[in-house]
């Protein structure tokens, strides 16, 4: 029986959401098909972050799992680097 790779990223807190929940963006970039020029790329997903240790600007490790509400499906695994706050 095959088991299919957990998927986990890095990504950027942009915004606190709610009670236990964060919005995280990843940053990519992709080749333009036909120009050959680089494309900057984001993907923004909803986190679950039970104990609401994220803060905006932090960097953090996240995975995959359930779906946990109809946007999150996403749960924060550690936070790797916390934002300088000025």
């Amino acid at each position: 029986m095959e088991t299919a790779a957990i998927k986990t990223q890095r990504a950027v807190v942009v915004s606190k959401s709610g009670d236990k929940s964060v919005v995280c963006q990843i940053d990519y970039r992709v080749k333009h098909p036909q120009y050959g020029k680089y494309i900057r790329r984001r993907t923004k997903l909803g986190v679950h972050d039970p104990k609401n240790l994220a803060q905006v600007g932090d960097k953090v490790e996240i995975t995959q799992c359930r779906p946990i509400s109809k946007t999150k499906s996403w749960r924060l695994v550690k936070i790797v680097e916390k934002a300088v706050i000025e």
